[in-house]
């Protein structure tokens, strides 16, 4: 059974649970929307204009975008298959942007253009390192319930 908390703070049984996607969920999802379209943008045309300049980034760019798609996508959702896709986008998110943030600052001379997650998201404020982890919290803070017994026999 699903719970919410009243007005003292103690746990309501009966009450459907404030969706993943409400409140500052909206505002998370907001900012996966704005990194998917940028850096899709930015990868689609470092790609089509000069992909022999730096193919390894690029290439990252390219991967980045598409990460930040599915997460974007997989937090707009709800239900339980949504948010361990969610998870998964952002776990490999935040995977992607400390490993390329590492492999730039100990191997600069392989990237010649930077990518979304070059040092760490220097060129975007460090908020591609930062979004991950808030993401991470609210997707942990905002289980899905498992189903009572109840619910599975249904």
């Amino acid at each position: 059974m699903a719970r919410t908390r009243t007005a003292s703070g103690a746990a309501r049984p009966g009450a459907a649970a404030p969706a993943r996607n409400q409140g500052l969920g909206r505002i998370i999802v907001m900012v996966y929307a704005v990194f998917a379209l940028s850096a899709t943008a930015r990868s689609l045309f470092q790609i089509l204009t000069d992909v022999e300049a730096a193919p390894v980034a690029y290439s990252l760019s390219a991967f980045a975008a598409t990460v930040y798609i599915v997460a974007t996508l997989a937090l707009a959702r709800s239900g339980a298959r949504a948010w361990a896709v969610a998870l998964g986008a952002v776990l490999v998110e935040l995977i992607g942007v400390v490993g390329v943030g590492l492999w730039t600052v100990l191997d600069p001379g392989l990237f010649a253009e930077e990518t979304v997650w070059s040092r760490f998201g220097a060129g975007y404020g460090y908020v591609p390192l930062v979004l991950p982890v808030v993401g991470l919290a609210w997707l942990l803070a905002h289980r899905p319930s498992r189903p009572t017994a109840e619910e599975v026999a249904r």
